[in-house]
């Protein structure tokens, strides 16, 4: 099952963050995400073009709408002709298999 089509699971903070294995098991299901370190916690960040605000704003609605119905909540930067969206997971402050879910589920939204 491709990781867009798993659903996220209820995150505890006593989960421990995914170790640098199990990252690079995920990666490929999301090969355009960066990993980046923020403030020390290491996240999965992208940048999506579009063609002027009115476009990026739609698409911060459709991934705010997803991050809703899922549970699970990025940082989202919405500028004119992009946005940057940004997954971890706050409870544990780290990565957790549910960011990949949700960084494979935003890219099927520009399907949409």
């Amino acid at each position: 099952m491709s990781l867009h089509e798993l659903k996220c699971e209820a995150c505890r903070g006593d989960v421990p963050v995914l170790q640098e294995r199990e990252i690079a098991e995920l990666r490929p299901g999301v090969p355009d995400w960066e990993l980046a370190l923020v403030d020390g916690i290491k996240v999965l960040r992208r940048v999506y073009k579009f063609k002027n605000f009115a476009e990026a704003l739609s698409f911060t609605n459709k991934v705010g709408a997803l991050a809703e119905e899922q549970g699970h909540h990025p940082a989202l930067l919405t500028e004119w002709g992009k946005v940057t969206v940004t997954w971890w997971t706050h409870a544990i402050g780290g990565l957790h298999k549910n960011d990949f879910i949700m960084a494979a589920k935003t890219d099927k939204l520009l399907e949409s």
